[in-house]
């Protein structure tokens, strides 16, 4: 069973979906942060200066023995958005890695040399000599 694990676990592709999950994770931290930290205050000025995470609806209050009940739609809202960045970006990288493969098929391949001819049309090609000599010396 360990054996067959490690095979698994060292091929190519499961080695690139390892890297691709950590460069996302990274990602989104990058796309979270631009969220929460430029987009969401910018919005919330244009919106008349509120801070949507803390937008919330509030369904019981809280008091001394109970806890606030409420929906935190801002927080949603930011989920949302950061759901829409991330996908948006990923549309664009493999757009444009199509784009560049299709530009890739459409280049026109490079001209190729003749081939070398093989060894038995080259002696093909000393006997059909030889002939052509051969009869020229005789009409001479």
């Amino acid at each position: 069973m360990w054996e067959d694990f490690k095979k698994f676990a060292l091929k190519g592709n499961v080695m690139d979906m390892a890297v691709g999950v950590i460069v996302g994770g990274a990602f989104g931290k990058i796309v979270t942060s631009l969220v929460n930290d430029v987009i969401m205050p910018l919005l919330g000025l244009v919106l008349g200066r509120i801070d949507l995470s803390s937008l919330k609806l509030i369904l019981r209050h809280g008091n001394d023995t109970t806890a606030e009940l409420a929906l935190t739609y801002g927080a949603f809202l930011q989920n949302i958005l950061d759901f829409l960045i991330i996908s948006f970006s990923i549309f664009m990288a493999i757009r444009l890695i199509t784009n560049l493969r299709k530009k890739e098929e459409q280049a026109p391949p490079a001209p190729a040399a003749p081939p070398e001819p093989s060894a038995e049309e080259k002696l093909l090609a000393e006997i059909r000599d030889l002939l052509k000599q051969q009869s020229g010396e005789r009409s001479a």
